[in-house]
């Protein structure tokens, strides 16, 4: 029984099987959708348990960090994706989605991922923050500028904001209040892998047939997926060690520069594009939970 125990509190093993799971069984995702907020929710409550109040209390140190969320999401993220999808995609509504993709800001998920990575906790609360309210100005304007059209309510990022960060954050205050916190540390982590096993899951199975249908466009998406994932990340790393940035806050700055919210980005090209402008965000979902999988495996 302890094989299975390992199994069953293993994150890549639950990662992996959400992936499949989603893929050969995807008729129950419509059903777990409306879960995967919540579930997000709770990951991002139990992740923000480990940042003390004490950090709260320094607004000053929190520019750094914002500002840092913005160059690294926008600046090098943003231009990183609408430069390779101008060089090599030529089908207007996959062009579409990529612009999409470069316009949203980071992925919620960067907050958790940097606790699991022995990232800087705080560095990447306050960096996706930031980034979340440069978008309420960048998102629209990208999506402006090269598509033509007013796409997202920006009131839409504020809702966004207050329910996947500033809720998170003021529950786990909560919970440290309580002294809950210190009773959910031994289980936290296998929490939050299968809250993640259930987002995953749902990710892939509402997406499951646009994978499965289109595999001809694959190739130069999941190109580009892979470079703005694994290669980028590479290079932010190698940029850092040379400045000599220190680990954990290189972890932070490596989530921030290499994952965006294909939520977003997808909800929005199903809303208001096509299925294939869809592709580019859901191959990015796929190589972002490779990508983490690899950090995880990787990590000193």
């Amino acid at each position: 029984m302890n094989w299975l125990t390992g199994l069953l509190t293993n994150r890549n093993f639950i990662f992996l099987f959400a992936l499949g799971l989603g893929l050969l069984f995807p008729q129950a995702a419509g059903l777990t959708k409306p879960l995967t907020l919540p579930a997000l929710t709770l990951v991002l409550t139990f992740s923000t348990m480990a940042i003390s109040n004490s950090i709260l209390r320094s607004p000053r140190e929190l520019f750094l960090p914002a500002v840092a969320g913005i160059a690294m999401s926008y600046l090098l993220l943003g231009n990183f994706i609408i430069a390779l999808s101008a060089a090599f995609i030529r089908e207007d509504n996959l062009w579409k989605g990529f612009v999409l993709m470069a316009a949203v800001p980071p992925a919620i998920a960067v907050i958790p991922f940097s606790a699991i990575l022995k990232g800087n906790a705080r560095y990447a609360l306050f960096g996706t923050v930031g980034a979340y309210l440069g978008g309420l100005i960048l998102l629209p304007l990208i999506v402006i500028g090269l598509i033509g059209a007013r796409l997202i309510n920006p009131f839409d990022l504020v809702n966004i904001v207050l329910q996947l960060v500033a809720l998170p954050l003021l529950l786990s205050r909560l919970l440290i209040w309580k002294g809950w916190n210190l009773k959910l540390e031994p289980v936290k982590g296998t929490i939050i892998n299968w809250l993640f096993f259930l987002i995953l899951y749902t990710a892939t199975g509402l997406n499951q047939d646009i994978l499965m249908g289109l595999p001809g466009a694959l190739l130069p998406v999941a190109l580009i997926a892979f470079a703005s994932t694994f290669l980028l990340g590479f290079l932010i790393k190698l940029i850092g060690r040379f400045f000599h940035v220190s680990a954990d806050i290189l972890t932070s700055l490596v989530l921030l520069g290499t994952l965006k919210n294909y939520g977003i980005a997808g909800g929005l090209a199903l809303t208001f594009l096509s299925r294939e402008s869809v592709l580019p965000a859901t191959m990015g979902t796929f190589f972002m939970i490779f990508y983490v999988m690899w950090l995880d495996f990787r990590k000193d």
